[in-house]
C-alpha cells in the first residue's frame, strides 16, 4: 500500500483576492475573541504570526494600514503529528507503563563512579589528543598489546594471500593449538563434572516432561553435557538437537570442546551456525546456534519439525531474540507434543521460567566445581582501573599462583588497564629480577577472532585476561584462580522518544555479580575480589539485568512477530512486557515507512522487509532499489552492507605522521556529493585490490575484518534477493555515464555525477 501524501501546512487554498483576505482575517478575529471568552483564545503573538501567514499566502506585505500589535521575536510552532489509526485505539498493550530505569540508585558510588569515568582512561584520552601534533610519540607496537594485533595484521596478511580463511576456521585453528587432550583424559575431566554425577536423575525428568528448568552454577558441565547426554540416549534418531547460544563465540568454542569429548570431527556429527557461516552438514545431530539463527529458521518452520530437543542455554542473559523465542515456544509446545524444550540457567531465579510454563519442573545441579572466597572492598573506589591494575599486581608479586581475569567495561578501558599493568610490570622488573613476567590478554567483541582464542591456549606463564562480560556466562577459561570485578558494564539502552541508542555504563546485577565471581572456581579454589562495597552490592545493584526487550528497539522485534502471525501484541506472551511507548513508537516507525498499513497489518512490503536480517529502513531501501524506476539493487546492497559494520577508517592516534597520512589517503576515496558513495567507492576498491588482501587495507588504514564482514553480508542479501525472486542489477556504471573514472595515484577513485 502506498503511503498518502499528506500536507502539513495550515494554509493550503489560494487566496484570490483582498475582499477573500479581508473576510478571513475578520472571521479568524471573530472566532478568537469567542475564544478568548472561554479562555482559549490565541495571544497577540500567535495573532500576529496567523495574519502573516495569510498575508504571505495572498501574496501582500503587512502595512501600517492592518494595525497590529509590535511584532514578537517569540514564534510558536504547532507540529501536527499524524498516528494511525490502529494506534490511536486506547489497547492495553503492556502493564509496563514507563521506560524501565537501568539504574537502581542514582545517589550511589557505583552510578557516580560510572558517571566520571576513570581518571585514568580520561588522562591517556587527554594526553593521546594534546600528542596528536607531536612528530615523535610513543608507538603502540612496542607493547605487547600492540605486538599481539600486529602480528595478527601480518597473519591475516599471509592467510588471504595463500587463501582466504574465514574468523571461524582462525578460532577454531587457534582453539587447537596447544590444547589436544587424549581420549582418557577427556573422559575423566567429564567425570568429575557435577552434571556427569545426575546424568540418570536428567534423562528420567527429560523423558517425563515436555518442559524442564535446569538451574547449574558456573563449572556444572551443563554445557557440554547436557547435549551429548541427549544424544547417547537416543534424541538424535527423532531430530536434531539444537543449542542455542547468545554469542558467537560461545556457539564456536562450545561446539569444539564438545566435538572432542565425543571424539568427532566438528562440522560432521556435532556442527554450528552463525550469522554468515554455517558449519552443519547432513550428518549433523547436534547443532549449537544463536538464537537469533533459530529465530530465523521459525520464518521457515513456524513448528520447527526438524528439531526434536531445543536448549536454551544461558536463559538467564535474557537477550532479545530469547525472550521472543520463550514467548513462541508456548504455542509450538502446544501444536508439538513430541518436542522437548530444556531452559539453564546459572542464577537462581530461574523460578520465573518455570512459572512461565505452568510451573514446569526444575532441577539444580548440585553446587559449583570448587569454592570461591569473596573479599569485597573496604570503601568504593574512585578510579575502577587504576584499582584493577593495583589489584593484578598485588596478586602477581604474591606467592600464589594462578591466572587472573579482570572485567571491563570496554575496549578502550580494557586497552588502558592492559597498558598500565605493562608499564608498572616493566618497572617493577627493572628494580627486581626475580619478578617473573606476566602475559596480558585482551578479550572484547571486535578483537578478531584468533586473538580471543589465545585465552584458551596454554601459556607457560602466568596469564591476565582483561574481558568485557563476554567471559561472564559464556565463556569458561580454565587456570583462573582469580577474579577482579569492577561491578561496572556497558549497557545498551534505546530511548523511544529521541529515537537513539545509546552506549552507558552502568552497575551490573548481583546475578551478574555472582556469575564473575564464579569464574574463579572453574578448575580449583578461588578468590574474587570486588571492587565495590557489600552495601554497594545490596543497595545499587538489580536481582537480576534488566531484559534487553525493556531497553531496545522493537522495530525488528515487532516486524518479526507481525511477519509470524501475531497480529495482536496484547495477547503475545512476553516474559516482561515492554514498556507501551517502545511499541507504540516502534509500531509508528513501521507504519511511517509502509510496513505495516492503517489497521496494524503487515503490508506486502513489510512481508519482504521481515525476510531480510537488516534494520528495517535499510530493507525497505534495498526493496525499491530493485524497482524498474532506479535499477539499483547491486550498488545498494553493498551500501546497506557497509551501513552495518563497524566504521572501516583507521585513524592512527598514537602517531602524529600516521595520523596525517591516514587523512590524506582517506580523501582519495572521499566522494563530495554523499557518504553513501564513499562507502561503495571503498568497497569497489576493495574487491579490485589483491583478492580481498588486508595488506591493502593496512596500506590504506581500512579494518580489514569490518570490510571482510560487509563482502559477507552483502553475498547473504543477494542470496536472500534471488530467494525472493528480486532483481539483482547494477545501474550501469560504464552504460548511462553517470560514473566517471579518475586515476589517482594507484588507486581508481570513482566519483558520482549523477
Amino acid at each position: 500500500m502506498q503511503d498518502e501524501q499528506v500536507s502539513h501546512s495550515y494554509f493550503n487554498d489560494y487566496v484570490e483576492d483582498d475582499f477573500e483576505l479581508d473576510a478571513q482575517i475578520d472571521n479568524r478575529k471573530n472566532i478568537n475573541r469567542r475564544e478568548k471568552q472561554k479562555g482559549k483564545g490565541y495571544t497577540s503573538s500567535e495573532n500576529q504570526w496567523f495574519d502573516n501567514r495569510i498575508l504571505q499566502a495572498a501574496g501582500r506585505k503587512p502595512t501600517e494600514e492592518d494595525d497590529y500589535d509590535e511584532v514578537s521575536n517569540d514564534i510558536e510552532l504547532l507540529v501536527h503529528r499524524l498516528n494511525p489509526p490502529f494506534l490511536d485505539v486506547s489497547t492495553v498493550l503492556s502493564n509496563q507503563i514507563e521506560i524501565v530505569s537501568t539504574i537502581r540508585d542514582k545517589t550511589g558510588d557505583l552510578y557516580k563512579y560510572s558517571r566520571s569515568g576513570s581518571f585514568v582512561v580520561n588522562k591517556r584520552r587527554e594526553e593521546r589528543d594534546r600528542k596528536k601534533n607531536a612528530k615523535e610519540t610513543a608507538n603502540i607496537d612496542n607493547t605487547s598489546l600492540g605486538k599481539v594485533i600486529k602480528g595478527n595484521m601480518k597473519k591475516n596478511t599471509e592467510d588471504i594471500e595463500t587463501g582466504q580463511e574465514e574468523d571461524s576456521d582462525n578460532f577454531i585453528k587457534a582453539l587447537n593449538k596447544d590444547n589436544t587432550y587424549s581420549k582418557d583424559t577427556i573422559r575423566m575431566q567429564r567425570m568429575k563434572l557435577p552434571a556427569y554425577q545426575v546424568k540418570d536423575t536428567l534423562l528420567r525428568l527429560i523423558s517425563e516432561n515436555q518442559v524442564i528448568v535446569i538451574i547449574g552454577e558456573t563449572g556444572s558441565g551443563k554445557t557440554t553435557q547436557l547435549p551429548q547426554f541427549l544424544y547417547e540416549a537416543g534424541y538424535h534418531k527423532q531430530g536434531l538437537i539444537g543449542i542455542t547460544q547468545p554469542r558467537r563465540v560461545a556457539a564456536m568454542s562450545v561446539a569444539k570442546r564438545v566435538s572432542e569429548e565425543m571424539g568427532v570431527k566438528l562440522s560432521e556429527e556435532v556442527g554450528f551456525t552463525i550469522r554468515f557461516e554455517d558449519h552443519c552438514t547432513e550428518k549433523t545431530k547436534i547443532k549449537f546456534m544463536t538464537d537469533g539463527i533459530l529465530l530465523r529458521e521459525t520464518l521457515l518452520n513456524d513448528d520447527l519439525d526438524q528439531y526434536s530437543c531445543i536448549i536454551m542455554d544461558e536463559a538467564h542473559e535474557r537477550s532479545l531474540n530469547t525472550d521472543i523465542l520463550l514467548g513462541l515456544f508456548k504455542s509450538i509446545l502446544a501444536r508439538r507434543r513430541d518436542l522437548k524444550l530444556i531452559i539453564t540457567s546459572a542464577t537462581m531465579n530461574a523460578y520465573k521460567f518455570s512459572r512461565f510454563y505452568g510451573n514446569a519442573e526444575q532441577f539444580t545441579i548440585p553446587g559449583r566445581t570448587y569454592p570461591v572466597n569473596i573479599m569485597y572492598s573496604k570503601d568504593s573506589p574512585s578510579d575502577y582501573v587504576a584499582n584493577a591494575v593495583k589489584q593484578v599486581l598485588r596478586i602477581h608479586l604474591g606467592k600464589e599462583t594462578g591466572d587472573i581475569l579482570v572485567f571491563m567495561t570496554g575496549q578502550e578501558d580494557i586497552e588502558t588497564t592492559c597498558e598500565e599493568i605493562e608499564k608498572n610490570l616493566t618497572d617493577l622488573m627493572k628494580a627486581d629480577d626475580t619478578i617473573e613476567p606476566l602475559e596480558v590478554l585482551p578479550i572484547y567483541s571486535t578483537l578478531p577472532a584468533d586473538l580471543q582464542a589465545k585465552v584458551f591456549q596454554k601459556s607457560k606463564i602466568r596469564k591476565c585476561i582483561v574481558a568485557t562480560n563476554i567471559a561472564e556466562t559464556s565463556l569458561t577459561v580454565d587456570g583462573v584462580k582469580f577474579v577482579i570485578d569492577t561491578g561496572l558494564m556497558k549497557l545498551k539502552v534505546y530511548n523511544p522518544k529521541v529515537g537513539l541508542d545509546s552506549l552507558q555504563i552502568t552497575p551490573i546485577s548481583q546475578a551478574q555479580s555472582n556469575q564473575r565471581s564464579g569464574r574463579a572456581g572453574r578448575t580449583g579454589p578461588g578468590t574474587c575480589y570486588r571492587l565495590y562495597t557489600l552495601t554497594s552490592f545490596n543497595q545499587e545493584m538489580f536481582p537480576s539485568p534488566i531484559p534487553e526487550i525493556q531497553r531496545t528497539n522493537l522495530s525488528n522485534t515487532i516486524l518479526l512477530l507481525k511477519s509470524l502471525k501475531v497480529s495482536d501484541l496484547s495477547k503475545f506472551p512476553f516474559l516482561d512486557k515492554p514498556a507501551i511507548e517502545a511499541i507504540n513508537t516502534a509500531q509508528y516507525d513501521l507504519w511511517s515507512i509502509g510496513a505495516l498499513d492503517n489497521f496494524g497489518n503487515l503490508t506486502k512490503l513489510g512481508s519482504m522487509m521481515s525476510k531480510l536480517p537488516i534494520d528495517p529502513a535499510l530493507s525497505k531501501l534495498l526493496i525499491l532499489s530493485t524497482l524498474g524506476k532506479f535499477n539499483c539493487s547491486q550498488e545498494i546492497a553493498i551500501i546497506v552492507s557497509m551501513l552495518s559494520i563497524p566504521p572501516i577508517f583507521v585513524r592512527p592516534t598514537n602517531d602524529a605522521n600516521l595520523m596525517k597520512k591516514s587523512e590524506s589517503v582517506r580523501e582519495k576515496f572521499q566522494v563530495a556529493e554523499s557518504d553513501h558513495l564513499t562507502l561503495l567507492n571503498v568497497y569497489n576498491q576493495f574487491s579490485k585490490n589483491k583478492r580481498w588482501a588486508s595488506s591493502w587495507c593496512q596500506q590504506n588504514f581500512l579494518h580489514f575484518k569490518s570490510l571482510r564482514k560487509a563482502r559477507e553480508i552483502q553475498v547473504q542479501l543477494v542470496q536472500i534477493l534471488k530467494t525472493m525472486k528480486l532483481p539483482f542489477v547494477s545501474c550501469g556504471v560504464h552504460t548511462d555515464k553517470k560514473w566517471i573514472d579518475h586515476e589517482v595515484t594507484s588507486n581508481i577513485i570513482v566519483v558520482w555525477n549523477g
